[in-house]
């Protein structure tokens, strides 16, 4: 009996230090995790609050639309363009950011989608070209996404010379809400 407990006494023995590093690691692991930075102010995290029950509260808008030298390449990332003169077939950009729109809650954070229509007229109201959910912009992620850019991208051939008005409309498929806007813009004639 001495013999064999003698035996087995190194494996029992490795076993314990092990589950005992093991255990160790994990508790040290999670202080880690958790001591790696501050907690925002209480000030902050009233703000957020506000913040959020602003964005719940308000309708669906746009905080900022304009005309661009090409597509955006992200929020914030765009060029206005300094005329509102295009040639005739020229790549018509927009960019746009929307707010007040919904979330869904998901397994692991939240999610949105919003859908976008247009409709190009002349200055009389005429409908000379349109189409509705051409274009839709949504994501998903563990925080609630606010940064949001459209870009839209338009090529209008054959139009005579003469100014124009894009009216687009966006629909928030999670919050039932809907915005649009309308920029105006005119046709050059060719040289």
């Amino acid at each position: 009996m001495t013999l064999l407990a003698g035996r087995f006494a190194p494996r029992w023995i490795a076993s314990a230090v092990l589950f005992v590093i093991a255990t160790l690691t994990g508790i040290l692991s999670v202080q880690a995790q958790s001591e790696t930075g501050s907690a925002p102010s209480p000030t902050f995290l009233q703000a957020r609050a506000a913040y959020d029950t602003a964005w719940e509260t308000s309708g669906l808008a746009f905080e900022t639309v304009t005309l661009t030298d090409g597509s955006s390449q992200g929020y914030g990332q765009y060029t206005p363009r300094a005329s509102s003169a295009y040639a005739d077939g020229e790549t018509l950009s927009v960019y746009a950011e929307p707010v007040g729109y919904g979330f869904r809650e998901t397994g692991d954070g939240y999610a949105y989608e919003l859908t976008a229509s247009y409709k190009l007229l002349n200055l009389s109201g005429q409908v000379l070209a349109e189409q509705g959910n051409f274009a839709t912009f949504s994501g998903s992620g563990r925080s609630k996404k606010r940064e949001l850019s459209a870009s839209l991208n338009f090529q209008f051939s054959g139009l005579p010379a003469g100014d124009y008005k894009l009216e687009a409309n966006f629909t928030d498929t999670v919050g039932g809400k809907q915005a649009g806007f309308t920029l105006p813009f005119s046709v050059t004639a060719a040289n």
